[in-house]
């Protein structure tokens, strides 16, 4: 069975309003006492798999979770014990869960990777949790006329399960290290998709819910490695999944879903309290990505929100400015100092910022576009017009164009460099203006081509993907260095211990300006995939 759900945090101040929504009449709040399995080197979470006893209302239940779309959708099996069982195991200290019963399931192919007898003598408990679940149903009945010409009329029924969790994880041999719950979902338990984000979305508007992509496994995991938070989620392209016959429509859905593989785990991350550096860079390339497909694929599909975009830049721009001063603090100051530098304080610039990169993933207007996000991914490609059409027809096409941009920008950018006089401060305008369009244009040829590689030789793409990476990260350092300089030349109008800092940069922009030439000849000798 696919389970197909959404995960809210909640925040404090909206608690008692939502609790008001939660706990009606007809709502139903249960005990559930859960035992976590897993190796105690933790493979089955390793793989993805959650793998739980747990008592629900009278019933002991073994429930497994693993694959899915990695957003909203997993794949779930429940099988309901022998109580009596259960109960003899907890009170000689042996319960333990059962995979064979796994073997001729939708599930098996999840545990393929292993040898299923073998991993069940590993098994141990790893943690508990100890929920009170607050449970209530949203129905939405509608009438749909079956037969135009003899106006009959039937009626649909979606069904929504809104679930309000609170309560504790427990380490599994040591009751002191717990971690609180507090989170809502909504389960479609039939019925009709749109249903459930129609009303996911009203309860983020009216309550300020923030998207997590935690699982209860996940949390547990964190707690027996004494962590806050999962490490930063990369761009995976393996997990592009596109063939040579995917539609312009169909395309464009696995493009944006994989873009979302990345931001909302990141985004999920900060919401919850992170400040770590590299969460917000990950979150901010994802962005990027989503912005660059959006963008140069917006006639792949009708159902594309132009609204999308605005929202989107924004909240790329606030995470970037926080990410250079924060990055100041924990990466270029201890550089500096290594070198020999003074120490210059940068906490009050910090402080000074409005709005950080925990208030701009909160925001709820990011929280509903992620949502349409999601629910465009979910969305039956079948049905846009542009349906029959094959994207690989319309890539090349796209593709040429950018290049035809890139080797403007790079020529242009050669160019000023060559006229360039040291003193010349127009001319040092001139040539970061140039350097940044440099960027922008190779950035938005190296995520194109990631997206389209699938389609094309894996041998080339992956030659031409080498080149352009190096390129685009020579010019990145660069005009990184050329940002730093600037901040320290800033700062030494307060501070005099920062001109060390912006001598050490400026000092870095001569073979910056050489690596970036040798990287771009490289690239403009390169031969194209498509």
């Amino acid at each position: 069975m696919q389970e197909i759900e959404l995960k809210f945090l909640v925040p404090q101040a909206r608690l008692k309003g939502l609790m008001r929504q939660a706990k009606v009449k007809s709502s139903q709040t249960t005990m559930m006492s859960a035992h976590y399995f897993d190796t105690p080197k933790q493979e089955l979470a390793k793989s993805g798999i959650g793998l739980r006893i747990r008592l629900e209302g009278d019933e002991w239940v073994q429930t497994i979770k693993a694959g899915g779309d990695g957003i909203a959708a997993r794949l779930e099996h429940n099988m309901t014990l022998d109580s009596e069982l259960v109960q003899t195991m907890l009170e000689t200290d042996s319960l333990l869960p059962d995979l064979a019963i796994y073997k001729e399931t939708a599930i098996a192919p999840a545990l393929s990777d292993f040898k299923l007898k073998k991993i069940n003598k590993k098994l141990t408990r790893q943690y508990i949790t100890d929920i009170e679940r607050t449970t209530r149903l949203l129905v939405d009945k509608e009438k749909v006329v079956a037969d135009k010409k003899n106006s009959v009329e039937e009626s649909t029924v979606s069904t929504i399960e809104v679930a309000y969790d609170q309560g504790q994880i427990i380490h599994g041999t040591d009751n002191s290290k717990v971690q609180d719950i507090q989170e809502i979902e909504f389960e479609l338990v039939s019925g009709d998709l749109d249903f459930l984000f129609t009303t996911a979305k009203v309860w983020c508007k009216r309550y300020k819910l923030c998207l997590s992509t935690v699982t209860k496994a996940e949390r547990g995991s964190l707690l027996l490695n004494e962590q806050d938070f999962s490490s930063a989620v990369h761009a995976n392209l393996g997990a592009l999944s596109i063939d040579a016959d995917s539609s312009m429509p169909a395309f464009m859905r696995a493009v944006v879903h994989n873009c979302l593989l990345q931001i909302l785990p990141n985004s999920s991350a900060i919401a919850a309290g992170s400040n770590d550096n590299e969460h917000v860079l990950q979150l901010r390339i994802g962005i990027q990505r989503l912005r660059t497909a959006l963008k140069s694929f917006k006639k792949f599909s009708e159902q594309l929100n132009p609204e999308w975009l605005p929202i989107l830049k924004q909240t790329a721009t606030l995470l970037g400015d926080y990410r250079q001063l924060a990055y100041l603090v924990t990466d270029i100051e201890p550089t500096l100092q290594h070198a020999g530098a003074p120490s210059v304080d940068w906490s009050a610039d910090i402080d000074n910022m409005k709005i950080t990169p925990i208030d701009a993933v909160r925001a709820n207007d990011f929280q509903l576009t992620l949502l349409e996000l999601i629910a465009f991914t979910m969305s039956d490609a079948t049905q846009e017009p542009r349906a029959h059409k094959c994207a690989q027809d319309k890539l090349a096409k796209r593709l040429s164009k950018q290049h035809i941009k890139l080797l403007k920008a790079e020529y242009d950018f050669e160019d000023i460099i060559l006229e360039a006089s040291t003193d010349d401060t127009d001319q040092s305008a001139a040539i970061h203006e140039k350097a940044h369009q440099l960027r922008k244009h190779l950035k938005k040829m190296r995520y194109l081509s990631e997206f389209a590689a699938p389609l094309y030789s894996k041998k080339k793409s992956k030659r031409w993907l080498k080149r352009l990476t190096k390129t685009q990260r020579a010019l990145g350092k660069y005009l990184d260095h050329q940002q730093y300089q600037h901040y320290y030349q800033q700062k030494s109008h307060t501070d005099t211990q920062a001109l060390y800092g912006a001598g050490w940069f400026a000092a870095q922009l001569e073979p910056d300006t050489k690596r970036c030439k040798k990287r771009l000849t490289k690239l403009q000798d390169a031969a194209s995939f498509w």
